[in-house]
């Protein structure tokens, strides 16, 4: 894309989250998240493409509607209480539609089946910025909300993505579709604990975030987007090939990698509050998650694929080189588990 175009683009993008974490006018969130959508949307359908084409106009509807729920339910709000503040939301009802709506933004379940087809309509560079930079203003307007929402429903969708997520991910070939899913299982796991410990769902999130860009960055630099075809990035990069096995065991929550700290701290302090029952499914939903995980492991590293000549000499004559971006996500998916205590002050 011409960089006169993507510029103004990107600025947007910036600009729209921007408003939405400093805006504290139901109208004013409203335009902060609008133009946040209609900065996205040149990038995804400038491949023209059929399927960029296709993913564009379901993400444009579905945000739409989301959209069109949050403008309603702030309206209602405002109409009940005669404030438009944020935080002046007294009504259940305006409470239990923004709830939905922000969940039909960021794709949980069951508001999530658009998020799996549009991502596989996308390039992983456009992939990356819809699976982390548009998770942070419906956030930013979860992490003011969240006293005057109804725990119970946030509960029950969180479990819900982090079950579906993984169960869905299951039978996947395309990678792109199982990052989507992992996408709706880990904020699953946010959007559980966020009544209960705000700080942990943002630390649970700023994790996600570096693990999920690891990925996306890993899965471009070796040009694959299917399953087979990561199987020849052994032969390719054998050290980015490690970097993958790596981090898709630390995006599965193993210790002692960095995803292990997210979980352990959210069941440990559901623990706290007497949710044992829901932390025990939480933890058994995600060997459903792990399972494919493993699986892409063992397709990146324990299996050998033909290699012909010309397999052998392309990273003989051909070195693939991590940018400075791929070097710190990685470092810091695989790493941070010793810094838990630092880091929990730095989010308390």
């Amino acid at each position: 894309m011409n960089p006169l175009v993507l510029s103004p683009l990107l600025l947007s993008l910036g600009l729209g989250t921007t408003i939405t974490f400093m805006g504290s006018h139901w109208l004013l969130i409203w335009m902060g998240l609008e133009i946040n959508t209609m900065a996205i949307i040149p990038l995804m359908i400038h491949q023209q493409h059929p399927r960029a084409v296709e993913a564009t106009t379901k993400y444009f509807l579905t945000q739409a509607t989301a959209s069109a729920l949050l403008l309603f339910a702030g309206t209602t709000n405002a109409w009940t209480t005669g404030q438009w503040n944020i935080t002046d939301m007294l009504s259940p009802t305006s409470a239990t539609l923004i709830t939905l709506a922000l969940a039909l933004k960021i794709g949980l379940v069951p508001m999530h089946f658009w998020l799996p087809e549009v991502l596989q309509g996308l390039n992983l560079t456009t992939g990356l910025i819809l699976s982390t930079w548009q998770k942070l203003a419906p956030f930013a307007i979860l992490f003011q909300l969240y006293p005057l929402l109804n725990p119970n429903i946030l509960m029950t969708l969180g479990i819900a993505s982090i079950i579906i997520g993984g169960w869905s991910g299951l039978n996947q070939t395309q990678l792109r579709k199982i990052l989507a899913y992992s996408s709706i299982a880990h904020l699953g796991w946010m959007i559980t604990i966020i009544h209960f410990a705000p700080s942990l769902a943002l630390l649970n999130l700023t994790l996600y975030i570096i693990m999920t860009t690891s990925m996306f960055l890993l899965f471009n630099t070796l040009n694959s987007t299917k399953i087979n075809s990561i199987s020849t990035s052994a032969t390719k990069s054998p050290l980015l090939s490690i970097m993958s096995l790596i981090t898709l065991l630390s995006l599965g929550g193993l210790p002692p990698l960095s995803g292990f700290m997210p979980k352990w701290l959210i069941l440990q302090e559901m623990t706290k509050q007497g949710l044992q029952i829901p932390a025990t499914i939480m933890a058994l939903a995600t060997l459903l998650s792990l399972f494919f995980y493993l699986r892409l492991c063992y397709m990146t590293t324990l299996t050998i694929s033909p290699t012909p000549i010309f397999f052998l000499s392309s990273w003989q004559t051909k070195t693939t080189q991590m940018n400075l971006l791929l070097t710190i996500t990685t470092s810091l998916s695989i790493l941070l588990l010793p810094l838990t205590p630092t880091l929990l002050m730095l989010f308390a």
